[in-house]
């Protein structure tokens, strides 16, 4: 009988913390039930304050994508990515990453799907899904949830960080896979 330490942890891991916070709460005398229901309200708030951006922002892929733009967009970016080392079949995915982390887990499926996993284009996918951020998701909820209106910075240092990874991918997976 071998003793499977990772399931135990698995299985008992939320039931041992929610058990601590109640026993936490208990012994310094907090209303953990009214604490966890201003909690709840609180979220609730910040839902409906980042509703809006995140509407605004799906809209914009949805139509991004149902209008052929991305198509018109990959097709005028690829030869650049090409001189850059960038397969140009992963160029869709490099577009979208930023914008859409559904949208680009979908199409980093259909990547697989058509050249496979252990392709260069798949590795410099594989790469390129983990190393990016969903920069204007990320920048809608976040500063949504705080009302910020103006970025200054942000919207820059962002974006400039997702070329690097997007560049990055393909040199790292050429340079460590062959």
């Amino acid at each position: 009988m071998t003793l499977d330490i990772a399931g135990i942890l698995a299985r008992w891991a939320v039931p041992v913390f929610v058990a601590a916070i109640l026993v936490a709460g208990l012994v310094k005398k907090v209303p953990v039930f009214d604490e966890f229901t201003v909690g709840a309200a609180d979220g609730l708030r910040s839902c409906v304050k980042v509703l809006p951006s995140l509407v605004a922002l799906l809209t914009a892929v949805s139509m991004l994508r149902a209008s052929g733009a991305m198509e018109l967009l990959t097709a005028a970016v690829a030869p650049l990515a090409q001189k850059l080392g960038f397969p140009a079949e992963a160029v869709p995915l490099a577009l979208l990453r930023p914008v859409s982390g559904s949208g680009s887990l979908a199409m980093l499926e259909n990547v697989y799907a058509t050249y496979g996993v252990d392709t260069l284009v798949g590795r410099v996918a594989s790469v390129l899904q983990s190393s990016t951020e969903t920069t204007f998701y990320t920048i809608a909820v976040y500063y949504g949830a705080v009302g910020v209106k103006r970025t200054r910075h942000t919207l820059g240092a962002a974006v400039a960080g997702d070329l690097c990874g997007i560049v990055l991918s393909s040199l790292a997976v050429r340079m460590l896979m062959g």
